[in-house]
């Protein structure tokens, strides 16, 4: 099992960089760099090549709407080259609140776009030829486009005719086509023991018809890691409250959030429709509170030393094979290098 972490959403990327430096010495495999409607991605991805030697650097996630297929191609190509092939690149649907309300571009049909971007940038990597005949390009005004439709093929020479793509998937058709041609998966609030009442099926619809050539499908997923004895080290589950209310409350309205549905799926409908009222209504605080504590335990990995290795059990029982994991301690590199002889 490889271990993974991700950067926060806020702060100060330069910060973070000398951070993922020290976890990499300690052993730490992958950092996943989001974006959401922050600082984008692909910056401090370059900048994170340049601070590190071997840790592998992912997107997590770049939307699949607010750069072309063109555009997607070039930052895998370019970030694969500065880092020496240490890129992933993360992609994903990302919902209606951030692509509508932040990018101002219609969020329309997700599975059919996420296929496409794919299959455009595998090409683009082994430097064929592109002629985008699906979704793309979208029609140009009268006029425009006459004698410059001639199709191209990446200017440069890629460091890897082939870089690794994972996709950030929680609807059914979505991990089935995710498990059928992405190489990895990064469900989100993923809970160890349901998550295969989830997705279980879709899984297996999507790994029977999986792309020739395709390596067994990675999962990344995971959540705090705090070590100790005691009521102390249970408390800092609450870190993580605020993050779960965000998700299953705040990101979409009633009927369109993708997380809140989630959440019902896992069995806690009467909690997400508290945790959704609660915060739509700014009540955030009060929305925190009623966050499952067995999901937030079962998420994280928050308690003594052998509750701990219980729980990494459990995401290895659960597929999962990059554990992320957020170091809530006064030493994350200690904590890294702890997990990292539990996961060896």
């Amino acid at each position: 099992m490889k271990l993974a972490t991700q950067l926060m959403y806020s702060g100060n990327p330069r910060e973070a960089a000398d951070q993922v430096a020290a976890l990499e010495s300690a052993g730490l495999d992958t950092v996943w760099v989001p974006e959401a409607y922050g600082f984008d991605s692909p910056t401090l991805m370059g900048y994170l090549a340049a601070k590190t030697e071997r840790v592998e650097i992912g997107s997590a996630i770049l939307n699949i709407y607010s750069r072309t297929p063109g555009a997607l191609l070039q930052t895998a190509a370019g970030l694969d080259n500065v880092s020496q092939g240490r890129a992933i690149l993360g992609l994903g649907a990302s919902g209606p609140q951030v692509i509508e309300g932040f990018h101002g571009v219609p969020y329309d049909k997700p599975l059919a776009r996420t296929r496409e971007i794919v299959d455009l940038v595998r090409r683009g990597l082994r430097r064929e030829t592109l002629r985008n005949e699906g979704l793309y390009p979208l029609p140009l005004p009268e006029g425009l486009g006459t004698g410059l439709g001639k199709p191209l093929k990446l200017l440069t020479r890629p460091e890897r005719s082939v870089v690794p793509i994972y996709i950030a998937a929680l609807g059914q058709k979505n991990v089935e086509a995710t498990a059928e041609y992405a190489d990895g998966w990064l469900p989100f609030l993923f809970h160890p023991e349901k998550a295969h009442q989830v997705w279980g099926d879709a899984l297996a619809r999507g790994n029977a018809k999986r792309q020739q050539g395709l390596g067994p499908l990675e999962i990344s997923a995971g959540g705090l890691v705090a070590i100790g004895e005691g009521a102390d080290t249970k408390a800092l589950l609450d870190f993580a409250r605020p993050f779960f209310a965000l998700y299953v409350g705040g990101m979409g309205a009633r009927g369109k959030n993708f997380y809140n549905d989630l959440a019902c799926q896992y069995g806690y409908e009467k909690e997400a429709k508290q945790v959704q009222d609660l915060y739509l209504g700014g009540n955030k605080r009060d929305a925190e509170a009623k966050v499952p504590l067995e999901w937030l335990e079962a998420t994280n990995l928050v308690g003594p030393a052998s509750y701990v290795r219980e729980r990494i059990a459990a995401y290895a029982e659960a597929g999962v094979t990059n554990l992320m994991v957020a170091p809530v301690s006064q030493d994350p590199a200690a904590t890294v290098r702890q997990l990292k002889e539990w996961t060896s």
